[in-house]
This record gives C-alpha cells, sequence and structure tokens, in this order.
C-alpha cells in the first residue's frame, strides 16, 4: 500500500472532524444572529445560498464541470430537496420540544445512515461499527442530560423525520460520490435547498434579519462557517465513507457543550462527562476498527 492511500482515510477523518467543529461553531454565531434579531428559518434559508455561490467559482476555477450526469443529476437535486425538508422538519421540532430531546432525536442519523448501507448492501461493517454508533448515541444522551416535560408526538416526529432526511442523504450521496469528486454533487444539493426554503420563507412572510452590528457578525459567520462545513462533510464522505463520517458529527454537540463553559461558565455534571467521554471513545475506537475506507 502506498504512503498516499495510506494517509488517505487520515487525511478524510480530519476533514471530518474541522467540518463537525465548523457546525458546532456555526450554531453558536447562529446564536449572535437570533439575539440580533434574526430567527432561525432566515438563517436556514440564507445558509446554503454561499455554499453554492462557493462551489460555482471554485469548480469554474479549476475547469471542473457543473453539470452532472442526468441521473446523478436527478438524484442529486432530490437529495438538495430532502435536505431543505429535513432542515425545516429539524427547526419545527427545536420549536416544539425542547433542544435536548429535538438534538438527541435527530442525532440517530448516524444510526440510521448504517442501517440504510447495511440494508441496500453499499457498505459492509463489522458489529464493531454498530457498537460505536450505539455508544456514542448513548453518550450523546448522557451529555444533553435531556429532560422529560413539553413533549409532543409531532415534535419528535419532526425531529425523527429530520433524523430520517439527513441519514438518507449521507448514504444515498455516498453512491453518487463513489469515489470521485464530491462537489458538483453538493453544489446541486446546495442549490435545491437555497431554492426551496428561500421560497418557504418568502410564502410564511419570515425573512428576519439582525438589526444589530453584532447580530450581523454572527449571521455572516453561521453562513460561512455553515458553507465550509457543508463542502467538508462531503468531501468527507468522498474519501472515508458515510458511516464515518456520519460519526464523527458526533464531535459538534460535544464541542457545543465546552463552548458553554468556555464562554458561558456553565457547569458539566459528571453524567455529562462520562457522556462527553463516551462519545470520544466511540470516536477513536471506531477510527482504529476501520483503518480501509470502503
Amino acid at each position: 500500500m502506498s504512503l498516499a492511500s495510506q494517509s488517505r482515510p487520515w487525511v478524510g477523518i480530519t476533514i471530518g472532524l474541522a467540518a463537525a467543529v465548523a457546525f458546532a461553531l456555526s450554531n453558536t454565531s447562529a446564536s449572535l444572529a437570533f439575539h440580533g434579531g434574526s430567527n432561525p428559518l432566515t438563517l436556514a434559508a440564507t445558509r446554503f445560498v454561499l455554499p453554492t455561490l462557493v462551489l460555482v467559482v471554485w469548480l469554474r476555477l479549476q475547469g471542473v464541470m457543473l453539470w452532472l450526469p442526468k441521473r446523478d443529476g436527478w438524484i442529486a437535486v432530490a437529495l438538495g430537496a430532502i435536505t431543505a425538508a429535513y432542515t425545516w422538519a429539524l427547526l419545527s421540532a427545536i420549536g416544539a420540544i425542547p433542544l435536548a430531546i429535538a438534538i438527541l432525536i435527530f442525532f440517530l442519523f448516524p444510526l440510521i445512515a448504517t442501517i440504510i448501507l447495511g440494508v441496500c448492501g453499499w457498505e459492509k461493517f463489522g458489529w464493531q461499527t454498530i457498537a460505536a454508533v450505539v455508544l456514542a448515541f448513548f453518550g450523546l444522551a448522557l451529555a444533553l442530560d435531556p429532560r422529560a416535560g413539553n413533549l409532543d408526538i409531532e415534535g419528535m416526529a419532526l425531529a425523527f423525520g429530520g433524523a430520517l432526511g439527513l441519514g438518507t442523504v449521507i448514504a444515498v450521496s455516498s453512491r453518487v460520490f463513489r469515489a470521485g469528486d464530491s462537489r458538483p454533487v453538493t453544489l446541486y444539493m446546495a442549490a435545491v435547498s437555497a431554492v426551496m426554503l428561500v421560497i418557504i420563507c418568502a410564502v410564511q412572510g419570515d425573512f428576519v434579519f439582525p438589526v444589530t452590528g453584532f447580530g450581523w457578525i454572527g449571521f455572516i459567520g453561521a453562513a460561512a462557517l455553515y458553507a465550509f462545513a457543508m463542502i467538508a462533510f462531503y468531501i468527507a464522505i468522498s474519501m472515508i465513507g458515510p458511516t464515518r463520517s456520519s460519526l464523527l458529527c458526533y464531535v459538534e454537540p460535544v464541542i457545543a457543550a465546552g463552548l458553554g463553559v468556555i464562554l458561558l461558565s456553565e457547569v458539566l455534571t459528571f453524567i455529562q462527562i462520562v457522556g462527553i467521554a463516551l462519545v470520544i471513545v466511540s470516536l477513536v475506537c471506531a477510527t482504529l476498527w476501520r483503518p480501509h475506507v470502503e
């Protein structure tokens, strides 16, 4: 095995971790935008615009064809529609049930992606991978320390719909990427998501931009970080596969908890610390157990 092929998985893992960090920082920046007068739907409707523009410029500068083959193109369009739908579903769930519960249900998506890949025969994995996903989810449950109350079936169904949507996008997109360039597919997905969410936002008359300087800093920062995270995440999928890439996303809520301690002086309980440790252990084990990319 060449040095390049040996290093490729670790490059993919590094990119996947960078995407998770960017997702977490994007959500933290979003809170500034919301405090500055904006709202989640407006940010969701606009945050897909920047990755679309970045990918168009990037691909054109490198002379890469923007258009996909007809079959892959239609699949990418469908994935973009699903992306818009699960984004809306998650935002709606957060408005209906406690945030920790919504995130906990939404983070079933790595397990859902793994099940889809296994049932369809698209990826082979052992019991270690399933154990790592389950352990990470259990650790996340402890880290979030969700409390009962204010739960309703509709909100939980929306959160699960979000998880099902993202799990499906991760599993199916890996088949479109194959071992090739993920950027054209990501471009299709981002463009379709941007158009659909802007339309939803316009129909509902819910465009609300920040009214303060810090609000705009948060709004722009959230959009820029999300653009990087989205592009990096799908590059990671093309390099190390969908299961490990989605599993690395469990770093996101762990980082968010750490930022809460550092920036907001929040205090973690012993149970939350144990949960964070379990997430980290599961990620390390998943990496060591799967030294080769399928």
